[in-house]
Order: C-alpha cells, then sequence, then structure tokens
C-alpha cells in the first residue's frame, strides 16, 4: 500500500485529478481540464497534489481510484460520463463504492426534450447521461446532457465532471462550486490575492523573494510563469474579510518593497490588457512597427475586445525593401558599408518614430532583431532593439538579449516592449 499522504503537509485538503479516456493516453487530444480544474481548485485553498490520466478500462480506472483515495481528500474526475459503452467513470465508482446507479429524472426529461424538439429518435444509450450514483449531488450541465456526480463517504470527497471543456468549465464555476464550498464550509474561507510583475523573470523574482518563500506557513506565496509575465498568489485562511486582508496587506508590502517596480496589476490579466486599459483611460493611441515579432504585438493589442479604440495599427516591415516603403527608412541607413543596418538602435528608433508619425499615434512601438535560427548581419541569436516613440518626448531604445526557440524569444521580445510602454504610461 502507498504511504497515506492524506495528513501530511497541513489541514488543507489535497486533491487528485483523474482525467478518463483513452483518447488523451494517445495523444488524439490535449488535457487542459487538468490545467484549469488545478487552478480553480487553488482559488478554493485545495491544493493538487497528482494529476492521473487513465483509459476506458473498467480494471485500470478502479485501481487509479484505489491509489487515489489514499493520498488525497478529494477525487475530481473528468470524462467518462457520455452515453456511450466505453463511459464507464460513474459505473466504476458506483461498483468500488458498492452503491448502485440511478436515473436522475430532471436530466432524464432534459435528454428527452432536446430528442424530441429536434425531432431525433432517442437511442436507448443516451439515458445513461441521466444515470446518478445513489446518495449523490447533482451537478447540474447547463451545457451539455451529462449530469455530474458530488459524493462523500469516510472522509473522501468525489466529484465527477464531463469531458468536454465546454460543458466541464460552466459547472465547476457554477453548480460545481457550490458543491466544493459545502464540503469545505466547516473550515475557515480562503482569501487570494493575485499580483501580476513584468520586466523581470521568474527565476529572478524568486530569487529575490526566496527567503520569503521560504519560510511561508499563513500567508502562502506561489509563483506561476508565463512567457515575458510572472504571477503571485498570495493566500491566507481567516475568521473574516478584515483578518485576512491585515494579513495578506503584510505579505504583499514585504513583496513590493523587493520587486514592486515590476508589478503591473494587482488581477490576473495579461501585460497587453493592462496596456490597453491604461491608453484607455489616458486617451491614447498607439501605432507599431514590427520586423522580428512578425506581427506578434499587432496580435496581442488587436485580441484584446475594445483595443480599436487605442489602437491605430501597425505594420509588419519584415525585409529592408518594407522598411524603407512603408516606413520611408532610407537603404542608405539599412545597407551598404557603415550602414547601421536593420539591426540597430538607430533602425528601431527610426521605425517607431515613422509608424507613429504614419498612424498620428501618440506612442509607437517597434521591434528589430534575430530570432534565429542563424545570425543575421553578424548579430547572434536573441538580440533585439525595440523603441517607443512618444509624442513631443525623446525615442528611448532598448536593447534585448533573449535565449530560447524563435517563438520564446519573439514573444518576450514583445513582452519586454510592452513592458517599456506600461513603464511611460504608469508615468502619466
Amino acid at each position: 500500500m502507498l504511504p497515506n499522504a492524506k495528513n501530511q503537509g497541513g489541514n488543507r485538503m489535497k486533491a487528485e485529478i483523474i482525467a478518463v479516456g483513452t483518447e488523451l493516453l494517445l495523444g488524439q487530444i490535449v488535457n487542459t481540464n487538468a490545467q484549469y480544474l488545478s487552478r480553480k481548485l487553488a482559488s478554493f485553498g485545495i491544493d493538487v497534489y497528482f494529476q492521473t490520466v487513465v483509459g476506458d478500462n473498467p480494471a485500470r480506472i478502479r485501481e487509479a481510484i484505489e491509489i487515489a483515495r489514499e493520498r488525497a481528500d478529494l477525487l475530481v474526475f473528468t470524462g467518462g460520463l457520455g452515453p456511450t459503452q466505453d463511459d464507464l467513470t460513474k459505473d466504476v465508482l458506483a461498483a468500488y463504492l458498492n452503491r448502485g446507479l440511478s436515473i436522475h429524472q430532471p436530466s432524464m426529461e432534459k435528454i428527452e426534450h432536446m430528442f424530441s424538439s429536434r425531432g431525433i429518435h432517442m437511442v436507448e444509450s443516451n439515458r445513461r447521461q441521466a444515470l446518478m450514483i445513489d446518495g449523490c449531488v447533482p451537478i447540474d450541465n447547463e451545457a451539455g446532457l451529462a449530469v455530474g456526480n458530488g459524493l462523500s463517504e469516510e472522509g473522501t470527497h468525489y466529484l465527477l465532471l464531463p469531458g468536454p471543456p465546454r460543458e466541464m468549465k460552466p459547472m465547476i464555476e457554477g453548480p460545481g462550486a457550490e458543491w466544493l464550498r459545502s464540503i469545505l464550509s466547516t473550515e475557515e474561507p480562503l482569501y487570494s490575492r493575485i499580483l501580476m510583475f513584468a520586466g523581470i523573470g521568474e527565476s529572478t523574482l524568486e530569487a529575490k523573494l526566496i527567503d520569503l518563500i521560504e519560510a511561508q506557513s499563513d500567508p502562502t506565496i506561489a509563483p506561476y510563469a508565463k512567457e515575458g509575465e510572472v504571477a503571485i498568489r498570495v493566500s491566507t485562511k481567516a475568521a473574516n474579510e478584515a483578518d485576512a486582508t491585515a494579513k495578506l496587506d503584510k505579505t504583499t508590502a514585504d513583496i513590493m518593497q523587493r520587486v514592486g517596480q515590476h508589478l503591473y496589476a494587482r488581477e490576473e490579466i495579461t501585460l497587453e490588457e493592462q496596456v490597453v486599459q491604461l491608453l484607455r483611460a489616458s486617451r491614447r493611441k498607439l501605432s507599431t512597427a514590427e520586423s522580428i515579432s512578425g506581427g506578434l504585438l499587432a496580435e496581442l493589442i488587436t485580441g484584446i475586445p475594445g483595443s480599436s479604440g487605442e489602437y491605430s495599427g501597425g505594420v509588419v516591415t519584415y525585409t529592408n525593401e518594407m522598411k524603407h516603403k512603408l516606413l520611408g527608412i532610407p537603404m542608405a541607413q539599412l545597407e551598404g558599408d557603415g550602414a547601421p543596418g536593420a539591426i540597430s538602435e538607430s533602425t528601431a528608433a527610426m521605425m517607431a518614430e515613422r509608424v507613429r508619425q504614419i498612424g498620428d499615434s501618440d506612442f509607437g512601438v517597434s521591434l528589430t532583431g534575430v530570432a534565429g535560427p542563424a545570425q543575421a548581419e553578424g548579430h547572434p541569436v536573441g538580440l533585439v532593439y525595440y523603441a517607443v516613440a512618444e509624442r513631443g518626448k525623446p525615442t528611448a531604445v532598448f536593447t534585448g538579449h533573449f535565449s530560447g526557440t524563435r517563438a520564446i524569444i519573439r514573444i518576450r521580445a514583445v513582452k519586454a516592449a510592452l513592458y517599456q510602454l506600461w513603464l511611460k504610461l504608469s508615468e502619466q
């Protein structure tokens, strides 16, 4: 028998996510549910210690349940609730717990109505989606037909959710969240605060906070990163919001003293979202000129709903000819003996200034450099020049040395440029 991990690591509830589906093992679909559920459970103060993927095989599903039950307080299943014979999650768990399966009548009526309203004959197997394990709480599925299950037995909790993300996500956000609150009702509520940082890597940020992280007990400090951004979740359990705020404020102040200059938001939003918000608040506009990033900066900005009010537009001037034709940069600047070249501080500055003028914008941002796989103009892979031109002020040019794959270099360069723009907007 595996060591019982339930009582290790303090009083926080421990969870294991069990994704059921042979298609996951074969790589036919990606298990994005586990990532989503891990973050959602963390927001409740539930630690996910393990993630398991198991195929549509009753013996192996049962084995996964037996192992998880020894080391977790909460088992969250995704998948295996559908109408076909290989949808076995409820059947296996019911047998494991020596419980029966019964039709949840509201779900059955919903299924019958769906088929009749569309004039489609209902195959008998569709009734399986309305089955619930006896004694469980129904977790309603507004986006689909398979009802979820929530039940507790002998100190272990089980939450069964469908596999399709469009069904699973609304369930865990709504009725699933209500069920989780019910099993956590005897504990103090968890309060969390998100701090978003840019212009600093995860390892550097962690190094500046390492003594706080290693000494943490309450509140807890959990950093996690995406390319070009780092988030810190500060969490505590408290009897009320006032007590929680006092504890969170103290830890936040300690963090801010170390890395406060890199904090761009106190909510979980991207750097480009924050930049658009600041542009909107100051009624300013942005234009972009990109070479190395190939339009990635424009894509991030325009991916934000309503950004047309803050973004005038941009150009991708990948070749010297396009830099000359679209931005009017002299060929003598770009090519020839003694020319600074396309990959240079002065070209980055010209690109930002010209695109700002063309777009009649308040800011122009440019990027030029080497993403690889080989050197260019004698410059190493990862060298990037990026500039921010502001109406009525000198243009600022920055040099970046980024590592990673071609794709990683590009996204890191774009985020670095956005960070410098954010700094300028924060000064307003």
